[in-house]
């Protein structure tokens, strides 16, 4: 009783924090909490320019893999649309004849092996023993982890990316030669991997989210900055998020500040259409209209999912709000079930991310769906395809450059 009493405590502090950080909360106490995020911010700063000074001067170095590696990224925690441009992009070098892989962290998946941290350290160190193979969440072939082993974003791109191999490891440079020497693979797509260091992009995308692009333009904890704003200059790509295709002077000449010679990409998270949880049962956009439903979600920011309901002409009634990558237990499920009982609601709708985890096997009163979302490029088509055609054929985009006339 305690326990889940001090738990639930923590969890409240997590969400008021969270909140001040995205400038939710007003008042004392959100005063002093900022007050003392921004100083750790200034601890981490330094940290984090330490850190890229000694990659940058070559005192720590990267590990080449004789390989193409793009990294996909953003310099803010969350929120910029991520996995569903790493889907597109992996889906057009595959469609071009690459045989790609994607190098995922994992973040929050649950590690195969139940040992503690002594036992990891005795097995790497003490025994000498070779440290165990990346999590293999998809060969290709078929999808071999669940969501609560590979973690959310993996397991939806393995199950969106047939002929895909989706990896999971901390150490990406030892999951990029697995995916060399096992799967005979030519293109590796480094997920969330602007901040890791050790392994060099031959091109950079970075995905800005055009809504809200650097939050306080401080960094964690007090902001959403994992990096400063300056580091766009490491950008070969910046790609624009939710953008509503509305010129933004003032954004596009922060960004020509730091990356003058940049393409930017403007990209907009189309709703395709309603798919339901474990079911086969799919809605058309329409079938939100005037309807009474509820929604949940556990992402870093819900507005924008909730906003996608309401511009279709939903009845929004019904909102529950998790942290990002929260696990859902049958007890909380049944709670908002229970709740959208009492409101009367048609149908509940969550985010496809949060949907993976959702047990498969478990059955609900009312109907649930996901929203299944898309990229869509607004402006920079041609710069996309030039992206992807940089990876894909590499050796006409060569001829073309010595055919220019200098």
């Amino acid at each position: 009783m305690g326990l889940s009493r001090f738990r639930r405590g923590l969890l409240q502090f997590a969400e008021f924090a969270i909140d001040v950080v995205y400038e939710r909360r007003q008042g004392k106490r959100a005063f002093l909490l900022g007050v003392f995020l921004h100083a750790l911010s200034l601890i981490f700063n330094f940290l984090a320019q330490l850190r890229y000074f000694l990659y940058r001067k070559r005192i720590l170095k990267d590990q080449p893999l004789g390989c193409l590696v793009v990294v996909v990224g953003n310099l803010t925690m969350g929120g910029t649309g991520k996995t569903p441009v790493v889907e597109k992009f992996a889906r057009s070098l595959h469609q071009r004849g690459r045989k790609v892989a994607i190098l995922s962290r994992g973040y929050k998946s649950k590690d195969q092996r139940k040992e503690s941290l002594f036992g990891k350290i005795w097995r790497n160190y003490a025994t000498g023993a070779p440290p165990p193979p990346p999590k293999v969440v998809s060969d290709g072939k078929a999808v071999l982890l669940d969501s609560e082993l590979a973690g959310d974003e993996p397991f939806m791109l393995a199950r969106n990316l047939p002929g895909v191999v989706v990896l999971v490891d901390k150490d990406r440079v030892k999951s990029g030669h697995y995916a060399i020497r096992e799967f005979g693979c030519d293109t590796l797509v480094l997920d969330d991997g602007f901040q890791y260091l050790p392994l060099k992009g031959r091109l950079n995308l970075l995905l800005v989210d055009k809504s809200n692009p650097f939050g306080n333009q401080k960094l964690i904890p007090r902001g959403v900055l994992r990096e400063p704003v300056k580091h766009i200059k490491r950008a070969s790509y910046v790609f624009l998020t939710k953008s509503d295709g509305q010129p933004d002077p003032e954004l596009e000449a922060l960004i020509r500040k730091h990356n003058p010679k940049v393409d930017i990409i403007e990209c907009a998270h189309k709703p395709q259409f309603l798919s339901e949880v474990n079911g086969s049962q799919r809605l058309e956009l329409d079938e939100l209209k005037k309807r009474r439903i509820g929604a949940f979600s556990g992402i870093a920011i819900p507005e924008s999912f909730e906003a996608f309901l309401r511009n279709f002409g939903a009845n929004l009634l019904y909102t529950k709000r998790f942290l990002d990558h929260h696990r859902f237990n049958p007890e909380e499920i049944d709670e908002i079930f229970q709740e959208a009982a009492d409101a009367d609601l048609d149908f509940i709708v969550t985010t496809e991310k949060d949907a993976v985890r959702i047990p498969p096997d478990m059955k609900f009163p009312i109907p649930l769906y996901f929203l299944r979302l898309e990229i869509e490029i607004l402006q920079g088509v041609d710069d996309f395809e030039e992206a992807v055609s940089k990876i894909c054929f590499p050796e006409q985009r060569e001829l073309m450059a010595i055919g220019k006339p200098s």
